[in-house]
């Protein structure tokens, strides 16, 4: 009999300014339509589409957009009950673009959710759950938040819940710090036992291009599981003793935005409805079943334009296997 468990999400929430233009660049985009975003809002959003539960925790500030993203969640299903309200900051907000190749263009205005502090977060409502993702984009930042941030997760990893990290590096957040980037995100695989990252993150962590051994090189920092999403060609999934791509589905991408957010989701949800979720972690061969489906959930995301809107549920899941 298989579980339902929670799952905390720690992070940003912000709003996304979307450009409805065709194919254009910031800087020549003239028209923007306003959507909930943020990473780890996104995977707790995707967990809930679902069928799981997940409860997110970040800061936004008391302003129509903070209480808009709110109600988004809210309307969810997520459990925005560890939410904050900053009433001093702005919410965040990111004004986003598409290009032809479905590629996002982006630029954040910081706010509210560099500003948690230890003493804001409820410590003993987040370790009633058994699953914490931490896939910040801004976290890792800045303090106060940044110490806050991997303060948590080892105090997750060492009172034994599943930790899932998402480094989610961000060029135009990270310019000219991109050795400080590596530093604190290498303290975060060091307490991970399910880290997801792109091609492009693999080799800028790890400054390794050979797939292989840049792997490896996250193992040795701690990481457990390492998943390196590869866009159409799937997910190249590694233990340290064995590694395999993980193929994916063809679809008509429209818009890439939240596709890995609804990857990582996927795969928190259905750790969280096994019975014991770290044996399925260290079973190669059912974690590959877990990734096949989640790889189905990113690429259904990128058939519609936005992140949560976008989130397919396990009937549609479901309906896509029984069509191919």
């Amino acid at each position: 009999m298989t579980k339902n468990v929670s799952i905390f999400c720690l992070g940003e929430l912000i709003i996304d300014f979307f450009c409805t233009d065709v194919d254009v660049d910031l800087v020549d985009g003239k028209n923007f339509e306003k959507q909930a975003g943020g990473a780890p809002a996104n995977v707790s959003a995707a967990i809930v589409r679902l069928g799981g539960k997940a409860v997110f925790s970040g800061k936004v500030g008391a302003d129509p957009f903070g209480n808009y993203l709110k109600k988004r969640l809210d309307d969810c299903n997520v459990d925005t009950s560890l939410l904050l309200i900053d009433n001093e900051n702005p919410t965040t907000q990111a004004f986003v673009s598409l290009k032809g190749d479905g590629e996002r263009d982006f630029i954040f205005n910081r706010g509210a959710d560099a500003f948690i502090t230890e003493g804001e977060l409820n410590e003993e409502e987040i370790m009633k759950n058994n699953i914490l993702h931490f896939g910040s984009a801004t976290a890792l930042i800045n303090e106060p938040f940044r110490s806050v941030y991997l303060k948590l997760m080892k105090e997750g990893y060492y009172q034994g819940k599943i930790v899932s990290f998402d480094p989610n590096y961000r060029k135009d957040l990270w310019k000219g710090q991109l050795e400080r980037f590596r530093e604190v995100a290498k303290l975060g695989m060091a307490v991970a036992h399910f880290v997801k990252v792109s091609e492009e993150e693999l080799t800028i962590l790890t400054g390794i291009k050979e797939r292989k051994e840049s792997l490896m090189a996250l193992h040795q920092l701690g990481a457990k599981i390492v998943a390196v999403t590869l866009g159409k060609d799937g997910t190249l999934i590694s233990n340290g003793d064995e590694q395999e791509i993980v193929s994916s589905i063809k679809v008509n991408a429209i818009d890439s935005t939240g596709a890995g957010d609804a990857f990582v989701g996927a795969t928190l949800y259905q750790l969280s409805t096994a019975e014991c979720p770290k044996t399925v972690l260290e079973n190669f061969k059912e974690l590959k079943k877990v990734i096949s489906f989640s790889n189905k959930v990113g690429a259904l995301t990128c058939t519609k334009v936005g992140a949560i809107s976008a989130l397919p549920t396990e009937e549609d899941v479901q309906s896509l296997s029984n069509i191919l």
